[in-house]
């Protein structure tokens, strides 16, 4: 494999390179150190005055000779031996950034301190730490990064914890005073970092009194670098797609998603809203634990006014976008924000009674209309998770339900096999009252509507023309305008009954009329008795007091009766 080959050759030339100046002292060796898979060969004498480690394994040796010695476990391998055998040697080498910490752990581990002899390795690392690498921002993270194989030693030497404050100190400066561009630039110096060393960072830069904002920045970008497929890769392209749900890939982001949720600060406006809609679609496909989505639906409902489609449609599909996740994430973040909109506006002295409209509700009602519109083509929604979204939003926060109108549209085109029941279960969660004047005109041509809702729309546009009402002005008040056409169906249905009572009393009368005229061509010689209505009929001629043609009631005398035609007016009808 090619690894242990690497390594192989590395160990090589580390050998070859010790025995260059390990024989250039013309003494003969008489020892071997043993570092894993590399062997060197030293003297005893030049190890034992620096290393008071090597100094007491040889003397608590019970072997009268000592030729061979085990020091497998030094911090750093074989590399950091190496270099501190040259020490030892007092041959040059280059401490750097990168192998600081190392060295510094390999010296304590081999006891290299000023305690056994002036100047040592020890005390070498700690003037560069201080001197040099923990003088930057960039140095610091550099040297915390190369700390995590050198655990829990480089913790012991408090190198960690220095590394943490430093980096924390000088990325607090950093974000309110940039000292070169991008400002952001330090937030990319932190994601070298693991999860654990960036979790340590962001909370000593909270405890130095660091902006949300600040914090929020930080861990932006270290998430779209350490989970760069799954959150940045919004096409559904990602290269790692494939990879099982139980692999070790999918579980270590997983665990690392998980962290970065715990890690986000109080404040739920400090992240942009589709940055958590990403983190929330991440959860769901890693199948995060409950908690974690959560957190994530909770933050999101917070902020919901700042929503888009293309936000709500993230966390809808699947990375390759041809199947819908599972809903209840974003019917639970829906319903949230509308109570908690209602919430604030009964503390703010509302209405119980009244539907709360606040703007920020209207807003998010016409975001929500529009995306069932864009998930309304998709063959595996149902009527119930269809009703369910659309019911969260109060009637109220729809001041007009074209929207919501085109949604059921698309919805029923999509869906043509549906029977007349369910059509008028899709299209129950819309009020015809709120269409406009081209949504009516529309709806009353639809054929793929029930027919109720086309009767609804042409009966609502008969009733506008009656009134003489103008469709280019605001319609009037749907409760208003509702309780009309109901008291309109209910006195059509009256009149209906009247009606079909007249018509029973006219038959009825005529049925009278004929048997009368039966009986009096029966028997001429009888003398014809008043029926019912002619009597009545004679005293209403009576009381009639325009049956003369007058029409002034003051004067009425029947034994004076000017009988004068009146002069034809032309009466106006106003």
């Amino acid at each position: 494999m090619a690894v242990p080959i690497k390594n192989t050759n590395r160990l090589s030339l580390a050998m070859e390179r010790t025995g260059q100046w390990v024989f250039s002292q013309e003494i003969p060796t008489d020892v071997v150190v043993e570092v894993g898979e590399a062997n060197f060969n030293l003297h005893k004498f030049m190890l034992v005055a620096k290393s008071n480690y090597i100094r007491k394994l040889i003397l608590e040796s019970k072997e009268t000779e000592v030729t061979r010695i085990n020091l497998s476990e030094i911090p750093g391998g074989p590399e950091m031996f190496e270099k501190a055998a040259k020490f030892c040697y007092g041959v040059n080498f280059e401490i750097t950034v990168h192998n600081v910490a190392a060295l510094r752990c390999a010296a304590d581990y081999l006891q290299m301190t000023d305690k056994y002899c002036d100047n040592n390795l020890a005390s070498r690392t700690e003037d560069f730490l201080a001197q040099v690498a923990l003088t930057s921002l960039s140095g610091a993270l550099v040297v915390l990064k190369s700390c995590e194989n050198l655990l829990p030693l480089a913790e012991e030497l408090n190198i960690v914890q220095r590394c943490v404050e430093i980096a924390s100190a000088k990325a607090c400066v950093e974000a309110n005073f940039p000292s070169r561009s991008p400002p952001n630039w330090w937030t990319e110096e932190l994601t070298i970092l693991d999860i654990a060393f960036f979790e340590r960072i962001i909370i000593s830069m909270k405890t130095r009194g660091a902006k949300a904002l600040t914090a929020a920045s930080a861990i932006i970008t270290y998430t779209e670098r350490s989970l760069r497929d799954l959150v940045r890769d919004h096409s559904g392209n990602g290269t790692r797609l494939v990879e099982p749900e139980d692999s070790d890939i999918r579980m270590h982001q997983r665990q690392l998603l998980e962290s970065i949720v715990k890690l986000l600060p109080a404040d739920k406006a400090a992240f942009p809203i589709n940055f958590l809609c990403c983190l929330l679609r991440t959860a769901i496909f890693l199948r995060a634990a409950n908690s974690c989505k959560n957190e994530l639906e909770k933050r999101i409902s917070a902020i919901l006014e700042h929503v888009t489609v293309d936000d709500l449609l993230v966390l809808s599909f699947t990375y390759d976008g041809e199947r819908l996740f599972d809903l209840e994430s974003v019917r639970r973040i829906i319903s949230g924000f509308m109570e908690k909109e209602k919430t604030v506006a009964v503390f703010n002295g509302g209405d119980l009674g009244q539907q709360v409209c606040s703007t920020a509700m209207q807003r998010v009602a016409k975001t929500v209309d529009a995306y069932l519109g864009e998930i309304a083509t998709f063959g595996d929604l149902t009527i119930a998770k269809f009703n369910g979204i659309a019911i969260l939003v109060p009637k109220g926060a729809r001041k007009v339900d074209d929207d919501l109108y085109r949604a059921v549209d698309i919805y029923l085109k999509a869906h043509p096999n549906l029977d007349e029941i369910e059509r008028e279960k899709v299209c129950s969660v819309m009020d015809t009252l709120k269409l406009s004047y081209e949504a009516r005109v529309h709806a009353s041509q639809n054929k793929r509507l029930p027919v109720q809702i086309v009767l609804h729309a042409l009966y609502f546009d008969q009733l506008k023309i009656r009134s003489g009402g103008d469709d280019t002005s605001n319609l009037p008040d749907a409760m208003a305008t509702r309780n009309q056409l109901q008291a309109d169906v209910s006195l059509v249905k009256e009149n209906e009954a009247l009606r079909t009572e007249l018509l029973k009393m006219k038959m009825y009368i005529s049925d009278i009329q004929k048997t009368s005229q039966g009986t009096t061509s029966a028997k001429p010689s009888l003398s014809r008795k008043p029926t019912f209505f002619s009597s009545v009929s004679k005293k209403l001629g009576k009381l009639n007091p325009f049956k003369h043609g007058s029409k002034d009631t003051s004067m009425i005398d029947d034994a004076t009766v000017d009988i004068t035609k009146p002069r034809r007016r032309r009466f106006s009808i106003s």
